[in-house]
């Protein structure tokens, strides 16, 4: 919530620091989809990490991990985001990004829907990501149609967004 007491600079700064992130989240979900693994490192600060269907934390683990996982099970994807929240509190955000992801498994067209939850910080190189925790509402495949925790892709099981399940019972 804004609060009516801040400064007309205070509030324009707040309207670029949003901004920024909406470029990072882009950014992020760009270099993804492009195979650009050192822009999507980048999105990251140093000992960052990314959670979800793994970890990975930091620069090498991340070099590692995203192209490994595009050059092996899941060969093709692209990452449509919106709802985007955030809340800022100085030189740190957290919020949430709705996710959908059609992507192709071991040869199989898929289609996933989840939420990234952020905590970002600002950095001398702008605002990078602390963690990106992907959970999955369902991700299922088209064959087989999707729902509420529907699973075709094993490893989303273990990323299973927890709200959505407590609410199914």
């Amino acid at each position: 919530m804004l609060e009516t007491t801040l400064t007309l600079e205070e509030r324009i700064t707040r309207l670029e620091d949003i901004h920024e992130i909406g470029q990072l989240r882009a950014r992020y979900c760009q270099a993804l989809d492009d195979g650009r693994w050192e822009d999507l490192a980048d999105t990251f600060t140093e000992d960052g990490a990314f959670v979800g269907l793994s970890t990975a934390r930091g620069r090498a683990e991340m070099l590692e991990f995203f192209p490994q996982l595009n050059s092996s099970t899941v060969t093709s994807w692209w990452h449509f985001s919106s709802n985007e929240t955030v809340e800022l509190d100085g030189d740190t955000a957290a919020g949430t990004t709705w996710l959908l992801q059609p992507c192709v498994v071991d040869g199989e067209s898929q289609i996933a829907a989840g939420r990234y939850e952020d905590t970002m910080v600002r950095t001398a190189h702008g605002w990078r990501f602390q963690e990106r925790r992907v959970s999955f509402f369902f991700w299922s495949s088209l064959e087989s149609g999707w729902d509420a925790a529907r699973f075709s892709f094993p490893p989303a099981v273990d990323a299973a967004d927890a709200r959505t399940v407590e609410r199914l019972g």
